[in-house]
């Protein structure tokens, strides 16, 4: 890694005194995890790394030309090779060293010991649990009976542990992690009751749900409309209870939008782990002002859950590994089990823990330890199964529902695979992995259709952390490198693995778990870059460059994000979904009137609205609205004035309408979106 060449000569023609680019920064050197001796992690800032500069640049201009209104792929395609090879030399020793950590807790072995009379009270509460736990119900005895078998569990196996002092961090960096969680709380929050701003039917069947929740029904899984998973329903009744947001698109989005703000300090800690605290802050800014983790929080279903377990169980699981910690694990088996409960993509996590621990034996020369980690990636996936154990009992008595939705995408139990397994598998793959900086899919409620997942400098400092992090593996062999690369197309396999439905593939929704890896690996690319810009000859000159990029990239990052987010997608997501809300006000003026709720109808259409979710927009989430054109007549004896919501292309039920209703008003409601018009005919009964 280290011959000689002509850059090298070159570059040697500025060298000047050493200078300590962590010191700059004013990272800790203790109360950090260990790293290897300082000689080796020095980094020479002598002078500007330009092939790394140079290559970012390249990069930056490469994936302008992968922007959907000018996109010339040739053009992108020499210009990320270029910017890859210039990464590639500008990556030197004394850079894929920086993060380099001493491999002193391999020899210690995990503690085997136990609380045998604990555990034994665990297991004999837990059996009684899985009994308890039956008829898809939860109840105040088996909920209690199963949390006590958790407690009882944890109790028999935490171990007391000396954790290392740590500095106390500077006011000025608390400051700035406060600032970045403002700042994402901003994207996160603005606006939230207008994009977007319509619901469509997967919202009916959630607040369906929820209703039930909160007349009672304590599900353990919710076989409606294929099957869900509890945990959305009962934390969206828990906002509505606490916040008296109603039934409502609003009370589904505070749940979805808060998940996705939790989300982001464990990125932070989890960059952190691997790196620094300046790439963890990095990563949690990122991620907290970029479009794809934004939507899938936004569009208030479940899917900002997949990300918002699967960065602290990361966190903890790779903490748990580098330091032997086996508190670490069990707290990270016990989120795991907490996810399943959550979205049905979590189940790839099991996979993936099963893969570090492979990668992290892989890679550390103490055999005699290997049962010892064998025993403890069992305590992690029991404490795992002790959680997830309710919706394993209805799993053992309804396997068919659980599994249907999974199944439907990945075999042909639904539909028939169109051509060979493994090249649909490709395909999914290689259009997976190129989302980032190309397409990032058609779903339209939760992306803007064929564009990157990536705005234009977050996608760049991705392919540089990914040039980084690929070099800095081979040069060092570290598990962490490697287990934070695979866990990309680990966590998107949800979406990969849709092979009898490959048009659904890429989805940001399936994919959201690989938020955590992608925004850490762009951080790691950002700071390489803006480490490049130093030169210790020039410090003053330096700090005025850095301030700069820093705030030219990040202000050219959030631009875009908004501009994704507040402009294209909600005018994307407007123009599909149909315009409920409106209707629902049209009802709720007519129910204001003094007129009963039960005299309004909208008369159903093929591709028009759900009838269930103009109910809702009205105030009335128990009644469906729908009145088909053959019931009409049932209507002409029911006293007070009426009220017909109709498509305007439904002509036939409109003249109808008139030879029942000859003395009826018709007038066109003028929607706010394009296309989104229909027709109001009412009816006043005299006296």
């Amino acid at each position: 890694m280290n011959e000689p060449s002509i850059l090298d000569y070159l570059k040697s023609l500025l060298r000047g005194d050493h200078f300590d680019i962590k010191a700059y920064f004013g990272i800790e050197q203790d109360g950090e995890k260990p790293k290897a001796p300082v000689s080796q992690i020095e980094v020479n800032s002598e002078r500007i790394r330009w092939q790394v500069i140079l290559g970012a640049i390249l990069a930056v201009i490469g994936q302008s030309f992968l922007e959907p209104a000018h996109r010339q792929i040739l053009p992108a395609l020499a210009l990320y090779l270029a910017a890859g090879v210039f990464l590639w030399l500008g990556f030197r020793r004394e850079s894929l060293n920086e993060f380099v950590k001493a491999n002193g807790s391999f020899g210690q072995a995990f503690s085997s010991d136990m609380h045998l009379l604990y555990f034994s009270i665990s297991m004999g509460l837990l059996v009684a649990a899985f009994l308890l736990l039956k008829d898809n119900t939860f109840t105040l005895l088996n909920v209690s009976v199963w949390l006590a078998s958790i407690v009882f569990f944890v109790l028999s196996i935490w171990e007391k542990e000396e954790y290392p002092k740590r500095k106390t961090q500077r006011i000025s960096f608390i400051f700035l992690f406060a600032l970045v969680l403002a700042v994402s709380a901003f994207y996160r929050f603005y606006r939230l009751n207008q994009v977007p701003g319509e619901m469509f039917s997967d919202h009916a069947e959630k607040l369906l749900d929820v209703m039930d929740v909160l007349n009672g029904k304590t599900s353990i899984y919710f076989p409606r409309n294929t099957g869900r998973e509890a945990f959305q329903f009962y934390m969206t009744a828990a906002i509505i209870r606490l916040f008296h947001t109603g039934i409502s698109f609003l009370s589904l989005k505070l749940g979805t939008t808060f998940c996705g703000l939790v989300t982001l300090p464990f990125i932070y800690l989890l960059g952190k782990q691997l790196t620094n605290k300046w790439i963890g802050l990095l990563a949690m800014l990122m991620a907290g002002m970029a479009y794809w983790p934004n939507v899938i929080s936004r569009v208030a279903l479940r899917y900002t859950l997949y990300p918002l377990f699967t960065a602290p169980m990361m966190y903890f699981l790779f903490r748990g590994l580098s330091r032997r910690s086996r508190n670490d694990l069990i707290i990270s088996g016990l989120l795991l089990g907490l996810g399943l409960h959550g979205y049905s993509p979590v189940r790839v996590l099991p996979i993936y823990v099963v893969l570090v621990f492979v990668i992290y034996w892989l890679h550390t020369r103490p055999k005699k330890n290997r049962w010892n980690d064998v025993w403890v990636l069992g305590l992690l996936a029991f404490s795992a199964f002790i959680v997830f154990l309710p919706l394993f009992r209805y799993f053992l008595e309804n396997p068919e529902l659980v599994s249907y939705r999974a199944l439907s995408r990945m075999t042909s139990l639904e539909q028939p695979l169109e051509g060979s397994t493994g090249l649909i598998f490709l395909g999914n793959l290689w259009k997976s992995l190129v989302m980032f900086f190309y397409d990032n899919g058609q779903i339209w409620v939760h992306s803007i259709p064929h564009r990157p997942a990536l705005d234009m400098a977050t996608a760049a400092f991705f392919f540089v952390g990914i040039i980084y992090e690929v070099k800095k593996y081979l040069a060092n062999h570290q598990w962490e490198d490697l287990a934070l690369l695979l866990a990309i197309p680990m966590l998107m396999l949800p979406s990969i693995m849709s092979l009898a439905f490959p048009n659904e593939n890429p989805s940001l929704n399936r994919s959201g778990g690989a938020i955590v890896p992608v925004f850490i690996i762009t951080a790691i690319g950002f700071y390489q870059c803006a480490k490049g810009l130093f030169n210790s000859t020039e410090p003053a000159l330096s700090r005025i460059i850095l301030g700069a990029f820093l705030a030219l990239s990040l202000l050219c990052s959030g631009y875009q994000n908004y501009d994704l987010v507040f402009n294209q997608y909600d005018k994307e997501f407007m123009d599909g979904a149909w315009n409920t809300s409106e209707i629902g006000e049209v009802i709720k003026d007519f129910i204001a009137q003094g007129n009963p709720y039960e005299n309004a109808h909208v008369v159903p259409y093929p591709y028009w609205v759900d009838t269930r979710l103009v109910g809702i927009n009205a105030g009335v989430p128990w009644k469906d609205y729908a009145l088909w054109a053959e019931d009409f007549e049932s209507t002409l004896n029911t006293p007070g004035n009426q009220l017909f919501i109709l498509k305007p292309e439904d002509t036939d039920s409109l003249e109808l309408l008139q030879m029942l209703y000859p003395d009826g008003k018709e007038e066109i409601f003028y929607s706010k979106t394009i296309g989104k018009n229909f027709i109001i005919y009412s009816i006043t009964q005299s006296g």
